[in-house]
């Protein structure tokens, strides 16, 4: 399989939802930013599934039987939260049998500006020969990706794992690519081509969960 899908690299519906999150007049409206991020979970959650695997059942229609494809793989989907749980949305809207997972993941400064990427929180079903989905809708550094698969390996080796996200920073992908094991995929709705002096994608769109739920209280 290929390793590494950006939607972008061909016109498609894709591109009009990505137009309506990052303007910046468009996504004041949360509901919509919402809904245009569940969408392309949905098409992400959809061209995974042609990757998985089926299997034949004998079906009775009102006219005769059928032998029907039926999915044949255990899919568990992850979020990372906050941001994640429209992608998320999405990926379950496709694949609605998937089992479902959280991790909690935030950037911790430090007096000079730098940051680490923190787990707070794991709720996750085995993944033991499972189909494993870990969804972000941002990907900057990689970082938040790295850490949530560290977190995941109690829980059990998956038989495959796919990352999705709606928007990448080149950086980020490449740092994966080059550190995470070659069997892993990458299913990214655009890729952007750099990172500002925060770490923020450029032009990316902003902040996906204050875009989405609103701006968070500084603690």
């Amino acid at each position: 399989m290929k390793r590494l899908h950006n939607f972008s690299d061909s016109p498609s519906i894709i591109d009009h939802y990505m137009w309506q999150l990052r303007d910046v007049q468009i996504q004041k409206d949360r509901d919509r930013f919402r809904e245009n991020v569940r969408r392309i979970g949905r098409v992400i959650g959809y061209e995974i599934s042609k990757h998985l695997n089926y299997k034949e059942h004998s079906i009775q229609t009102p006219l005769a039987q059928k032998m029907q494809r039926v999915l044949d793989d255990n899919v568990v989907s992850i979020t990372i939260l906050r941001a994640g749980l429209p992608l998320h949305e999405g990926i379950l809207g496709a694949i609605p049998m998937a089992e479902n997972g959280f991790i909690s993941a935030y950037r911790k400064h430090d007096d000079s500006g730098d940051f680490n990427i923190e787990i707070g929180y794991v709720a996750c079903p085995d993944l033991t020969d499972k189909v494993l989905i870990l969804n972000d809708p941002m990907l900057a550094t990689g970082s938040s990706f790295v850490n949530a698969l560290e977190a995941l390996k109690p829980y059990g080796k998956p038989k495959s794992v796919h990352i999705a996200a709606v928007i990448a920073s080149q950086d980020g992908v490449d740092n994966l690519m080059n550190t995470l094991p070659s069997d892993i995929c990458f299913w990214i709705g655009a890729i952007d081509p750099e990172l500002d002096h925060k770490k923020y994608i450029v032009p990316g769109l902003g902040d996906a969960g204050d875009l989405a739920f609103g701006e968070k209280m500084q603690s």
